[in-house]
């Protein structure tokens, strides 16, 4: 028996052996002195593999054997790192260019439930009223204990039109929540944009996808046009976007920055994590593509402009609010942003599935790391319909497990402070939310009459305005 352990353990060594050489780990082959494979461990890994193989009360392959222990190893990281089989990958590709299938939010792994890091703008999640910070415990009748995140988010996908049932727990509400939930194809308008009111524009992006950098141009003259006179402000509206695409936020900084100015750098173990974005063409466009900024309006560089973040402002859309925030380009208003500061590189692997792997820590032009930090905003401005909640209500990066320290300190305190003169109370959240149900909470919709953030912002524009013309 024990020799047959044995056998079969060999062979699980040779398994993972030919996984490490698949995986082409040219960071270690790049080495002077490459570490050498620590035997012991894999030692170990290949009896638990064979006593797997011999002992386990079903058959089980080794493609799920290996492909577990890949899961594993990456989940075992932080919260952003993962393995991607074939249509986890497919759906990442398909999701950067702002269209897939789904419930509509972007979700994390926590104490073994999937932990809600924020709705996407007009996704079913975001209309039935669910929030940042819900943990989903249970879908349909499986309970979300027994699953990986990846099994968990194909669960969640399906057939547009199909409903799936979602049981919730939100730490102000004393009973679980349930939300019955239609999927669609979710179609996600990366930048939208209005005049306020003559001579206020505001431009909302929701997501930072393959053309935002575009759709931002081609907003911004719209406007610039649309307006008669001079442009006397201009909000920018990142709450609620949960990032995106690397490149697409380098983009959006070098809308509004001079051109050469540094929007953020990257610092890693391997020398290719090691970058400095600025606001050039090469470090925004892909291959050919012609540069939509370069037309812009001159005034554009210059207009006063106020950028609204939250907890739920996160990952690319932090870059473009420290990159504003360093280069006194923009005030920054709001709430504290969630504080993710790692970067993930999506590294393909064969058979059409891949690894996402943290790669790097980013900094703002100013040197300082927003990791498990978030921007801290020149003006604290809260939301009436949340300023009377505890402050651990708010979920943020430093909340997850595993999350990658930040060495740096930042003071967190600084900033003038503003708060409604009669915040609305929070709604008591009902048990059950069925499409059409009354007692469904009113969701704000930003950019709306009822944006208190947004009128704050557009006071403190009009203000500027005035003292300039003093």
């Amino acid at each position: 028996m024990r020799s047959r352990i044995e056998k079969i353990g060999l062979i699980g060594l040779g398994l993972i052996a030919g996984v490490l050489i698949s995986l082409q780990l040219s960071a270690i082959a790049d080495k002077d002195s490459a570490e050498p494979l620590p035997i012991e461990e894999l030692r170990v890994f290949s009896e638990v593999f064979g006593r797997i193989k011999s002992d386990y009360v079903e058959p089980v392959t080794d493609k799920k054997l290996i492909t577990e222990a890949i899961t594993g190893m990456l989940t075992g990281l932080d919260p952003h790192s993962a393995y991607l089989d074939a249509d986890a990958f497919k759906e990442l590709q398909i999701g950067t260019q702002g269209e897939f299938g789904g419930l509509g939010i972007e979700v994390g792994m926590e104490d073994g439930l999937v932990k809600v890091i924020s709705p996407i703008e007009d996704s079913p999640a975001y209309h039935a009223g669910m929030k940042s910070g819900d943990l989903i415990i249970k879908l349909d009748d499986v309970m979300v204990k027994s699953l990986t995140l990846n099994d968990a988010v194909k669960r969640m996908r399906g057939k547009p039109g199909s409903k799936i049932v979602l049981t919730v727990i939100r730490k102000e509400t004393p009973k679980p929540l349930t939300f019955t939930l239609t999927r669609a194809v979710i179609k996600v308008q990366s930048v939208k944009s209005k005049l306020i009111e003559p001579g206020y524009a505001f431009i909302r992006i929701t997501q930072f996808q393959e053309h935002t950098g575009e759709n931002l141009a081609t907003a911004l003259t719209n406007l610039f046009k649309q307006n008669q006179g001079a442009m006397k402000g201009l909000v920018l509206d990142l709450r609620n976007d949960p990032g995106g695409l690397l490149n697409s936020s380098v983009a959006a900084s070098a809308a509004f920055l001079p051109k050469d100015s540094l929007v953020v750098y990257t610092e890693g173990r391997n020398p290719e994590a090691k970058m400095r974005l600025t606001a050039v063409p090469n470090d925004y466009l892909h291959n050919s593509e012609k540069d939509y900024l370069k037309n812009l309006p001159a005034a554009v560089k210059t207009v006063p402009m106020i950028v609204l973040v939250n907890g739920g402002s996160a990952s690319a859309s932090e870059i473009v609010a420290g990159a504003l925030q360093d280069h006194k380009r923009a005030v920054i208003m709001g709430t504290q942003t969630f504080g993710k500061g790692s970067v993930q590189s999506v590294l393909p692997l064969g058979n059409n599935t891949a690894i996402k792997l943290t790669t790097a820590r980013y900094f703002t032009p100013g040197g300082r790391s927003i990791q498990a930090k978030g921007i801290v905003p020149d003006i604290i401005v809260e939301d009436p319909a949340t300023v009377d909640q505890d402050q651990t209500f708010r979920m943020r990066e430093a909340d997850l497990e595993r999350h990658l320290s930040n060495s740096q300190e930042l003071d967190t305190k600084g900033g003038a402070t503003v708060k409604p003169t009669a915040p609305a109370a929070p709604a008591k959240s009902p048990t059950k939310h069925e499409e059409g149900d009354a007692t469904k909470p009113k969701i704000l919709e930003f950019g709306s009459k009822d944006d208190y953030q947004l009128h704050q912002a557009l006071n403190l524009l009009k203000g500027m305005n005035i003292l300039q013309g003093k």
